[in-house]
């Protein structure tokens, strides 16, 4: 096989060819890390490799049919703890950081046969919409216009998927992490339902529940196939998701009525930009055409400036416990040039804050996941704009500036979409439905709490759409083979 069938391909059928022995994990492993290697150069999508270490893993793989046994894999430089790589979230001050233990998602990861060779880029802390960390030497760049951005803060895994290089790698999402960089490069990604993909041992939530985990995919029957085989509550966790299994299997599964699509195009008198709202509208009028029913609505009062600045305050009071944790043994302060700008000052921020400050931050949160349910009563699905503008030019939305709290109300202007489902734990999904001068643009759905199946099932008809087919292209890869 060589690299041109390899990307045309998705994870799938990758797992069916090995599961009958047409291709071996170390011919796949092998295609995978040149791949890595050679588009690497132009978008920096790697930050740790271990490349000796995914070869002879992929030598002595056992092949399993009906899982992703023996496909090569990448996963997030966050805080997801694996013995096989380290880790820095982006950051100089966690750099080098190595688990002695695997996480649970990290150890399902593996049960489900994913080798996993190295880490994808992200920003610092994951805190940005858009992956350019000082730590990794400089921006990960757009596969389709480098001077654009990836999207964050799992930029790095969508570069890879979008190139080819992997179908399928892992994410997480704590205020659009999935699903932006999904509609930056062009590929399908989900945002579990709250508690539907573990996040222990090691802590019981992230970002009081704003964050979860899932992957960014070629293709909707991936990623509802790794859903199979990494969902299920962990004993002890502190949040749980409804009953639900069997998501590839459900994809074939016709829906016994007309689905009910509330078009949500305001958010909360934002700009969008045209190209957003257009491609936010033939998805409608294709989801007409399927035989849904698509009502426009208005989305009820919400006071979006105080929802961004709730989110303000769990992220700085996360840095600084996450800073304090690292240097606890060294009894200091983080030096001024061992977090950007924006970052340190959230990290003052956060120590400044108090308790009933965090505690109001908290409500703010569960009042928005009581809005986004009233604002779903009597329907199966929103469709929204991914976000609100094209991908932006590298250095738009920037860490450079010591303000965290105006660094992040500049990610809300661009993500007013998507940071409400991390507070309300909804899943919701960016579908690579549109281009635009050559640039993605993604739209989104977003289903009701713990119903991933409608999500993926009307993301599955939709990919097999003209559409769809049409948005689908490759980087450009003259410049890396």
């Amino acid at each position: 096989m060589n690299f041109v069938e390899f990307r045309s391909r998705d994870g799938v059928d990758l797992a069916r060819l090995l599961a009958v022995n047409e291709v071996s994990p170390l011919e796949l492993m092998r295609i995978a890390i040149d791949a890595a290697e050679r588009f690497n150069k132009k978008t920096n999508m790697i930050s740790y490799s271990d490349l000796e270490g995914a070869l002879d893993k992929a030598s002595r793989h056992q092949v399993v049919a009906g899982k992703f046994s023996g496909l090569p894999f990448l996963l997030k430089d966050s805080a997801l703890a694996s013995v096989d790589l380290p880790t820095s979230m982006g950051s100089s001050l966690f750099d080098g950081t190595q688990a002695q233990s695997d996480s649970t998602l990290a150890a399902r990861f593996r049960q489900a046969g994913f080798i996993s060779f190295a880490r994808s880029t992200v920003p610092e802390m994951c805190m940005a919409p858009t992956t350019e960390a000082r730590r990794n030497g400089g921006p990960t760049r757009n596969p389709f216009d480098f001077e654009r951005s990836s999207g964050g803060s799992s930029g790095g895994a969508a570069v890879a998927v979008a190139c080819g290089v992997v179908p399928i790698a892992h994410g997480s999402d704590g205020g659009g992490s999935i699903r932006t960089p999904a509609s930056c490069c062009g590929v399908f990604g989900l945002k579990p339902t709250r508690g539907r993909v573990p996040i222990g041992p090691f802590r019981g939530e992230g970002w009081a529940g704003l964050a979860c985990d899932g992957v960014i995919s070629r293709s909707v029957r991936d990623s509802a196939r790794v859903l199979d085989l990494i969902a299920g509550m962990e004993p002890g966790a502190p949040y749980a998701a409804p009953p639900g299994a069997g998501f590839e299997a459900g994809l074939r599964i016709p829906f016994g009525r007309p689905l009910r699509i509330a078009v949500w195009k305001d958010p909360w008198g934002l700009p969008v930009d045209p190209i957003c709202r257009n491609a936010q509208g033939r998805t409608a009028e294709l989801c007409e055409t399927l035989g849904h029913e698509v009502i426009g609505i208005d989305p009820p009062d919400f006071d979006y400036c105080a929802f961004v600045d709730a989110i303000i305050t769990v992220m700085a009071a996360n840095i600084t416990l996450s800073a304090r944790t690292r240097l606890a043994s060294e009894r200091r302060d983080p030096n001024t040039d061992e977090f950007e700008p924006a970052i340190l000052d959230g990290y003052y921020l956060g120590a400044r804050m108090s308790a009933p400050d965090y505690a109001a931050a908290i409500n703010r949160l569960h009042a928005t996941g009581r809005m986004m349910t009233r604002m779903m009563e009597g329907y199966d699905l929103l469709l929204t704009p991914t976000l609100a503008s094209l991908p932006v030019k590298l250095g738009t939305i920037s860490m450079e500036t010591a303000d965290f709290k105006g660094f992040r109300h500049k990610v809300g202007e661009l993500t007013p979409f998507l940071a409400v489902v991390n507070a309300s734990g909804q899943p919701a999904a960016s579908l690579p439905l549109w281009r635009e001068n050559g640039l993605p643009v993604g739209v989104q759905l977003i289903g009701q709490f713990g119903q991933e199946d409608i999500v993926l099932r009307l993301a599955s008809q939709l990919e097999t759409s003209e559409l769809w087919r049409t948005a689908q292209q490759w980087p450009d890869a003259s410049a890396a083979y």
